[in-house]
């Protein structure tokens, strides 16, 4: 089986997944750098099955259409892939799903992001549609923060930065869990706490074990089911005795979380893409 390893950079992550599959008997491994790709839109690369591993969302989302348009399974899909890649699509598909997330709202304008910031009740957290790693949120507390941060955003942002992504800020006590789905069941979980408000590891946040309750599960593939499913981390939030999902990320990052929960997360993630592969 000819596996393609769609990948920017090669990180301590991709590197688990490489010592994994080849492991594996009978697997060859197909490096595919999207740094030198080019597709001629009748074809694609000589592979059984692709695992998505890019730095980048919109190499990523393109080169999954394109090799899914040449009859190649991805992992993760290129639909998948494009939901959880745009904060909007992903709230919107967890809305519909009935999938319990923080308070929302989408506005186009300052001034119709101004009435939804108010509408909501301050504190409120502004995102990029598009972005991760925990950058570039805004906590805004008051209607003079809302005023400076919408104009900023307006005048020196890109086209990413028009669309205003605004969630009702959630009290998590210092920390919020990670899930990591794969396919049917929810293999492991970290809390992520940190002393900052932005509880992501690459902001410094603390991982430790967290038992995957029968409630993180069940959220947790929910989530997952509600974008597409796949090989999916979900973020939630604990509050008031209840779970929120607030992101899903489709290219999870894992090497801080195996030794934390004892589970072989790269192990898991193969023996999926094999299976996906038959």
């Amino acid at each position: 089986m000819k596996v393609g390893f769609l990948h920017s950079l090669i990180r301590k992550d991709e590197k688990l997944l490489v010592q994994e599959l080849r492991q594996r008997k009978g697997v060859e491994l197909v490096f595919l750098d999207d740094r030198r790709l080019a597709f001629d839109l009748r074809s694609g690369p000589e592979v059984d099955v692709v695992l998505e591993r890019c730095i980048n969302h919109s190499r990523a989302m393109h080169a999954l259409r394109l090799i899914e348009s040449a009859g190649t399974t991805c992992v993760n899909a290129y639909d998948v892939a494009r939901r959880c890649g745009d904060k909007i699509l992903t709230a919107t598909a967890l809305e519909e799903a009935g999938v319990p997330q923080p308070e929302t709202r989408i506005a186009f304008t300052e001034s119709s992001a101004l009435e939804a910031i108010e509408e909501l009740g301050y504190p409120v957290v502004l995102k990029p549609a598009v972005g991760s790693w925990g950058r570039l949120l805004s906590k805004i507390n008051d209607r003079e923060a809302a005023e400076t941060v919408l104009e900023h955003k307006a005048i020196l942002g890109t086209y990413h930065h028009s669309i205003f992504f605004v969630q009702k800020y959630v009290e998590k006590n210092g920390r919020d869990i990670r899930s990591f789905v794969v396919g049917d069941e929810c293999v492991a979980a970290i809390y992520r706490s940190s002393d900052h408000w932005i509880t992501n590891t690459a902001r410094g946040a603390r991982a430790s074990n967290c038992p995957v309750t029968p409630e993180i599960a069940e959220i947790s593939l929910h989530a997952a089911s509600a974008v597409g499913g796949g090989v999916l981390a979900v973020d939630l939030f604990e509050t008031e005795g209840r779970l929120l999902a607030n992101e899903v990320n489709y290219t999870m990052e894992f090497k801080n979380s195996i030794d934390t929960t004892g589970v072989n997360i790269p192990e898991r993630i193969t023996s999926y893409l094999l299976k996906a592969a038959r």
